[in-house]
């Protein structure tokens, strides 16, 4: 862990200091959360940007320790910008809806909030075609100052993550999450997905998180490239089954 705070501290001080800014941010809205009377579907409003800000937190902060091992070091710090700057964007918008006791996302009821919902949609797009830029350019690097396993990890997980990011439109193209009820359905504690129904933010949450966790697995598991992809291939059909569940209405565990 010292190591890596080293190498982004050295070569990314942007990134390290903004994902220290989100996690204090996820601190506050907890905080708040245990005070504040105002809810949206149910639980505090707060705990959604609270959620949000934390993983901004660890996106960052992991892109800052891949970043590290490319070469065009200008278009490093061209990807850290749009980074600070579209997070910057959600996170305002939807702390700013959670102080007004509004849902961010899928919320159309009126025209502020629409247009609230669209924006952060075409921010986020922009950072994920922007962030295949960035796949392109680990592809296309020929050597890297890394055991080869654990770039090839970083290639396929930025890959499996942008492709469960742009599965959010799935969601934004119904208005809900939920399939087979409404948003609001009681789920399990902390993550809230629902006990009873299927939930397409499961298959998001994996998704997007694949650029922590197939490295990781790498990491632990892994002697060699071919163990990689057997990882990412399992790790990708796994994400794929808890999309098809929920499409079919099924929770991830009934519970």
């Amino acid at each position: 862990m010292r190591q890596l705070y080293e190498i982004i501290r050295d070569k990314n001080q942007l990134l390290l200091v903004y994902s220290v800014v989100c996690i204090m941010g996820a601190i506050m809205c907890f905080t708040i959360s245990r005070y504040s009377a105002v809810q949206v579907m149910g639980i505090s409003a707060w705990i959604k940007p609270a959620k949000f800000f934390l993983s901004a937190a660890l996106f960052t902060i992991t892109m800052g320790v891949y970043l590290h091992y490319l070469d065009n070091q200008k278009q490093v710090s061209l990807y850290s910008w749009s980074i600070v700057v579209v997070f910057s964007l959600e996170l305002l918008l939807i702390v700013y809806q959670a102080a007004r006791g509004k849902m961010s996302h899928f919320n159309v009821a009126t025209a502020f909030d629409r247009l609230v919902f669209n924006i952060m949609a075409l921010a986020i797009t922009i950072l994920m075609l922007h962030t295949l830029y960035i796949a392109i350019l680990f592809f296309s690097q020929n050597q890297f100052s890394a055991p080869e396993p654990i770039v090839l990890a970083v290639k396929l997980s930025i890959l499996i993550t942008i492709l469960f990011a742009f599965e959010g439109f799935a969601m934004g193209a119904i208005l809900k999450h939920t399939i087979g009820n409404n948003d609001g359905t009681p789920g399990i504690p902390v993550l809230n997905w629902s006990k009873n129904h299927g939930d397409l933010r499961v298959a998001h949450f994996f998704g997007i998180h694949a650029i922590q966790v197939i490295p990781l697995l790498t990491y632990l598991l892994a002697k060699s490239k071919r163990d990689v992809i057997v990882i990412s291939i399992a790790y990708f059909l796994f994400v794929t089954y808890t999309l098809i569940q929920a499409l079919q209405g099924k929770p991830l565990i009934k519970l």
